[in-house]
């Protein structure tokens, strides 16, 4: 006995395709840019040590520019709200880790902010996968 094709799946909406692609570049911005400094502070560089110093800095701009595109993939226009709220907030705490960089605060304060970022990122990957697209 024959059954019915299954219908498709509809194709997700241009505006998120959009906006997760964009978040998705803020996130391998954010990766890249953070990545030094954070392998430093892993094996007990301390602040004032010149590379780890380089790293700060370039890891400050990187997630500046990091800050920018998801904030910009944020207002997509057309864009739910569902995947634009958890990028907000992925920016908001990705720059609350750039002036924690530049403050020089304990490691434990670094760890509390990346575990708030992570949290966020997650949040808004899984609004991406909820509208058919990927971050």
């Amino acid at each position: 006995m024959a059954t019915a094709p299954a219908a498709a799946e509809p194709a997700p909406a241009a505006e998120a395709v959009a906006a997760c692609t964009r978040f998705a570049t803020a996130l391998d911005i954010a990766s890249l840019s953070y990545q030094g400094f954070a392998n430093g502070l892993a094996l007990g560089d301390e602040h004032g040590d010149p590379t780890l110093n380089a790293d700060n800095e370039s890891g400050r701009t990187g997630l500046r520019h990091a800050v920018s595109t998801a904030l910009a993939a944020s207002r997509t226009p057309g864009v739910a709200p569902e995947i634009s709220a958890p990028m907000r907030a992925w920016s908001f705490d990705a720059t609350k880790l750039v002036l924690l960089m530049g403050l020089r605060v304990d490691v434990d304060r670094y760890n509390s902010a990346a575990t708030e970022l992570n949290a966020h990122t997650e949040a808004a990957q899984s609004a991406c996968a909820a509208a058919g697209t990927h971050a």
